[in-house]
């Protein structure tokens, strides 16, 4: 390592930043990623010398990521000589630290946003191994200071948990830093203890269940919070508002533990991620699927340990829902003091056979604030019995909707995709009975010109239009589209919802034969389905479901890889045109001369915010 007067490298780096913080003009030759670095710290306000109050974060009171890596950090840590070592989260609170590294006992939070510039932020950012040498940290009291950290991943998600630094004095000139491979070192390290503790609790949950499935008329149900066993017996009978009801109960018993286990929390908190769904039916196997988010309790409990015999048995006071058609005898399961989960035994109550919920319209299926905005916007349209427009992409719910809205009420359906000239007695429309007309777009010249026609004498004409816009419409057309502009609703297509295909998925499957399990679907199929950019739309998404409740030969949840190969693959990126790419150039350059700051760059280009945060929206997953 050298030092602050024997480092040639770095020293124009020093000068510029010295000119930066006198705010005097900057050299050419000054990486952009440094400078933006910098730019970045003085735009939070991060204060070069350290001079005044530091946040303070607040640490995790039972950090998973600790517990695990405290163990292999103190058997590296006599191997650090005269450098440091720093464990963080991933929000870069630093939870474990051995040896000493300037400003160390008032950095305890590396966030840009509080320290500036920083190996340990960098690495988060990008996911890879990072380093930051003297001048390039923007703190005075890290000017002596070279480091690298490297990014923990979680062993199944691949989500980013924290990072490991190396910190020493000054080594810039010698290449890779030297602490380079005991950081890798220590990262793998982690990251193996992360993996081996996931899987030991897995094997638990996985143990107890077995005990209880012994038999496959037995229906037994194992939660963990994160993971679930099903019997193809429980499958019957635990409908989705009896898993929800169980999964609360395992939240509480996980609660009411010694300590909540390290594998029984949600995937961001537990270091591990989500585990890789299977399914097993055979001998009354599990089929592991997405916990649910509703319901309530169970009613009776015994404790295990795992591996052992019952060491206590009690009553809770909680229910299953009045209409659940079940009972459920609830077992904790423990492993070293901590309650893992809970093992289920359901039994049908007498004379009652578990029946499916109604299912609600699919009109009306989605919860987004999109879809749900279009729907009500529709339903207030239609209490007045006035001419009603839906527009937008084929397959989108035009159809459904218009239907819904009607009611009981049987209109008069014409559908201009199937012969444009409809020969519609509009006599019959202005008598009181509403028309539901499909596919305007394709309408032939004669029947535009009787609906304008129609509605010019009859304003108040009970008619409901979809339309999909395509070409450009001709003068006649036009002029009935803004006649029924005033009263249009446009619905958003699939894509810009995605979050609704998890309640269309139970709508759109046809029903289970009886005795027969609902279609399912396991966490990897769902995002597989979420992220398609569904071009059909809703229509496009029923094919894909009907085709796999008809032909599927297996049992189970719906797995990632029984989908069609372009929902399995997710959308192919998308090729910028020569004038997006010259956009994309520009925006991109402002942003790093403004040092990330989308304000100032957008006033720059002489843009909006709203219009960049679009246009850099639009600019994800393309080439």
């Amino acid at each position: 390592m050298t030092t602050v007067e024997h480092s040639p490298a770095l020293a124009p780096l020093r000068q510029a930043r010295e000119r930066f913080l006198s705010d005097r003009p900057l050299p050419d030759d000054v990486p952009d990623e440094v400078l933006a670095a910098w730019r970045r710290a003085r735009f939070f306000g991060v204060r070069h010398d350290l001079d005044g109050p530091l946040h303070e974060p607040e640490l995790p009171a039972d950090s998973v990521l600790l517990e695990a890596a405290r163990p292999v950090l103190d058997r590296i840590a006599p191997a650090l000589g005269h450098s440091a070592l720093l464990l963080t989260d991933g929000r870069l609170r630093v939870l474990w630290t051995t040896g000493e590294v300037p400003g160390g006992d008032r950095c305890r939070d590396l966030s840009e946003r509080e320290v500036g510039h920083n190996s340990a932020a960098l690495a988060l950012r990008t996911r890879r191994r990072a380093e930051v040498h003297g001048p390039e940290h923007f703190l005075d009291v890290w000017q002596d200071v070279s480091a690298v950290s490297v990014p923990l991943l979680a062993p199944d998600s691949g989500q980013v948990l924290g990072t490991v630094t190396v910190a020493s004095g000054l080594c810039a000139g010698c290449g890779p830093h030297p602490g380079a491979a005991l950081a890798e070192a220590a990262a793998t390290a982690v990251e193996a203890e992360l993996l081996a503790r996931s899987r030991t609790a897995e094997r638990v949950l996985l143990d107890a269940y077995t005990r209880a499935a012994h038999g496959p008329d037995r229906a037994v149900v194992a939660l963990d919070g994160r993971n679930r066993l099903i019997s193809e017996a429980a499958v019957r009978l635990a409908t989705p508002q009896v898993l929800a009801a169980l999964e609360r109960s395992s939240t509480s018993e996980r609660a009411s533990g010694a300590r909540p286990p390290h594998d029984s929390r949600p995937p961001q908190d537990t270091g591990c991620g989500p585990v890789v769904e299977r399914s097993h039916h055979a001998g009354g196997g599990p089929s592991r699927e997405r916990p649910a988010d509703t319901g309530c309790g169970p009613v009776l409990e015994r404790s295990y340990d795992a591996g052992c015999r019952p060491v206590q048995e009690r009553s809770s006071g909680v229910t299953l829902p009045d209409d659940a058609g079940c009972t459920a005898e609830i077992t904790p399961v423990r492993h070293e003091g901590r309650v893992l989960g809970i093992v289920a035994v359901l039994e049908a109550r007498a004379a009652e056979v578990p029946h499916p919920a109604p299912r609600p319209a699919l009109a009306l299926a989605g919860g987004s604030v999109p879809w749900r905005h279009a729907v009500a916007r529709a339903v207030e349209l239609a209490r007045v019995h006035e001419p009603l427009l839906l527009t937008g992409e084929r397959g989108s719910g035009k159809t459904a909707l218009a239907r819904e809205l009607l009611g009981e009420t049987v209109p008069l359906v014409a559908d201009a995709a199937e012969s444009p000239e409809l020969g519609v007695k509009y006599s019959e429309l202005a008598d009181g009975r509403p028309l539901l007309l499909r596919h305007a777009e394709r309408l032939a010249q004669p029947d535009v010109a009787a609906l304008n026609s129609l509605l010019d004498e009859h304003p108040d004409v009970r008619l409901l239009v979809t339309y999909t816009p395509g070409t450009p419409p001709g003068p006649c057309f036009q002029r009935l589209l803004d006649t029924l502009a005033a009263r249009s609703v446009t619905l958003p297509a699939l894509r810009e919802r995605p979050e609704d295909v998890r309640e269309l998925l139970p709508v759109l499957a046809p029903r289970p034969v009886p005795g027969q399990p609902p279609l399912t679907w396991t966490l990897d199929a769902l995002r597989a389905l979420e992220e398609h950019p569904w071009p059909g739309n809703v229509t496009e998404l029923a094919h894909v479901v009907r085709a796999l409740a008809e032909h599927r030969r297996v049992t189970g949840p719906v797995r990632r890889a029984e989908l069609p190969d372009p929902v399995r693959e997710g959308p192919a990126a998308r090729r910028l045109s020569p004038m997006e790419h010259a956009e994309r150039t520009a925006i991109l350059a402002a942003l790093r001369r403004h040092g990330g700051n989308k304000a100032r760059a957008a006033a720059a280009l002489g843009i909006g915010r709203a219009t960049l945060y679009r246009k850099l929206r639009g600019y994800q997953g393309v080439s």
